[in-house]
Formats: C-alpha cells, sequence, structure tokens
C-alpha cells in the first residue's frame, strides 16, 4: 500500500506506534518504506494525489530480488487481453525496471512497479 501523506515526519511518527518500523526510503526525498512483520506501507508527500495498492514484481516481501518472476511487460500483455484499460503503460519494448498503473472501478489506483 503506497499512502499519500501530508507529513511525512507525522505519519511516520504515527505508524511507528503501530508497530512499523523504517525498512527503506529517504524522508529528505519525501518517501519512507515501512514494515510490521509481513505488511509493508509506503509514504509518500507530495508524490501521488490518492492512496493506491503497489506491487512489485521481482521483489519479495524484503526488497530482495527473485530469481524467477513475470516481467511487467508479460503482466501488461496479459492484462491487456483481458480487457484492462491503462492509465499509464511500461514499453513494452524494453527490458528491466518499469510500471504501469491501472484504475479499479472506484478509481483507486493500481500500480505495478518493477525495479529489477
Amino acid at each position: 500500500m503506497s499512502l499519500s501523506v501530508r507529513d511525512i515526519e507525522a505519519s511516520r511518527a504515527f505508524y511507528e506506534k503501530l508497530g512499523f518500523t523504517v525498512f527503506g526510503g529517504d524522508p529528505a526525498q519525501n518517501w519512507l518504506i515501512l514494515k510490521n512483520g509481513d505488511h509493508v506501507i509506503g509514504l509518500f508527500q507530495g508524490m501521488f494525489e490518492k492512496n493506491m495498492l503497489t506491487f512489485n514484481p521481482g521483489w519479495d516481501g524484503n526488497a530482495d530480488p527473485l530469481d524467477s518472476f513475470t516481467d511487467i511487460r508479460e503482466l501488461q500483455r496479459e492484462l491487456k487481453a483481458r480487457g484492462v484499460d491503462f492509465v499509464k503503460e511500461v514499453d513494452e519494448s524494453g527490458s528491466g525496471p518499469g510500471s504501469f498503473l491501472v484504475l479499479d472501478p472506484d478509481g483507486n489506483p493500481v500500480l505495478l512497479d518493477q525495479h529489477v
């Protein structure tokens, strides 16, 4: 889950009270990743308009690269074949990192963001 926050430090303090600890990110760049057990949230100040679901193909729950995964470009082709509309697409001729964005029926953003 990527949360759009107004004040990164206030949000960090709040989620730390709920048992989350900083796992990654850079508060100077207005983003942090926090974990509580297997639960991961991202705090993003001034980067996104709305909260969104975020999936990271190629990473496990600790942001370690997976040996095997379905590339973001293949996922995009599969979703297009199923009739999913895209807000932002990844260049299917490329390789490596990339992302795409879709909206659920209620307008909630769903981001697939591959870093490997």
